[in-house]
């Protein structure tokens, strides 16, 4: 994953997705099609690619403070100016404040990563793996379908991540991992995430199971 830029505060164009949380290294298709967007695509373009995605919180019904900058990989210009976008999360930032609004929120904002912590995050990624692998066998066995997993990250942040990027359907969750700026914190509250799935998915195998039976 590269560094967006060496200096820790910049103007960002900033884009507002409902229920949509994007991790550094986790790719992001987009269909841009409103106006002032497509004005912000032009911009961004024109200069480094990079633009900011802030979760729209529907509690507040205000962008979420903290976000993560998407780099254009790939884009395509249809014919009325629409675009379809290809990007992946880079590094996540906080908005200290609103340069502007119009056409597009334009946000002051400072990267932010994650601190050193005194517990090694290397055995806490290892239970969340043997976690994914448990959850992964019961919904397949409760499915009958085969379920094929992309190549796991093995790094503990880029696996906090990655894990992170998937609970879909749980954005606000999401955003609070998105937000934390401890791997052994994240990694810890996927892990009771995960655990709880498993304990609802064996569950469901075990009523599975004895239907079955009968």
């Amino acid at each position: 994953m590269t560094s967006t830029s060496s200096i820790s505060v910049r103007e960002l164009p900033l884009f507002p997705l409902p229920e949509v949380v994007l991790f550094p290294g986790q790719s992001l298709p987009l269909h841009i099609f409103e106006f002032r967007y497509r004005m912000m695509i032009n911009t961004v373009l024109e200069s480094d690619r990079i633009f900011g995605v802030v979760m729209w919180n529907p509690e507040t019904n205000q962008p979420s403070n903290v976000g993560c900058c998407a780099q254009i990989l790939q884009y395509h210009r249809l014919p009325d100016d629409r675009f379809k976008i290809l990007t992946i999360g880079q590094q996540r930032f906080r908005v200290l404040e609103y340069v502007r609004e119009k056409p597009f929120r334009v946000g002051l904002v400072e990267w932010i990563e994650d601190q050193p912590s005194d517990e090694s995050p290397f055995l806490l990624a290892t239970e969340v793996r043997e976690l994914l692998d448990d959850v992964v066998r019961l919904s397949q066995k409760l499915t009958e379908q085969e379920i094929e997993l992309p190549q796991i990250p093995r790094s503990p942040i880029e696996l906090s991540y990655w894990i992170a990027s998937n609970f879909h359907g749980a954005s606000m969750e999401q955003q609070a991992l998105l937000e934390t700026q401890d791997t052994t914190a994240r990694l810890r509250r996927e892990a009771e995430i995960l655990a709880s799935t498993r304990s609802q998915l064996a569950a469901r195998t075990v009523l599975k199971d004895t239907f079955n039976e009968t």
